[in-house]
């Protein structure tokens, strides 16, 4: 079956820094969206990538971006 496209965009990400992957994927990216752009209303991925479309050409970085927001605490990468 191979790898799936959530994996495959990490490795894109973390591994051969590209700036501008969105994971449509995964779920921490989806609720941040849903959190700082629909003020916790559900979203669907064809409206995440509408908001995403704005941090084009660093999406990536957007993307952890996100990610860290929803971080409670600091945490050691």
């Amino acid at each position: 079956r191979g790898i799936g496209r959530w994996t495959a965009e990490m490795f894109l990400i973390f591994h051969l820094m590209r700036p501008n992957v969105m994971p449509m994927d995964d779920m921490g990216l989806l609720k941040g969206i849903s959190e700082h752009y629909f003020s916790g209303e559900p979203v669907s991925r064809a409206e995440a990538r509408e908001v995403g479309e704005a941090w084009a050409p660093f999406r990536s970085v957007a993307t952890w971006y996100i990610w860290r927001s929803l971080d409670p605490l600091p945490v050691d990468y």
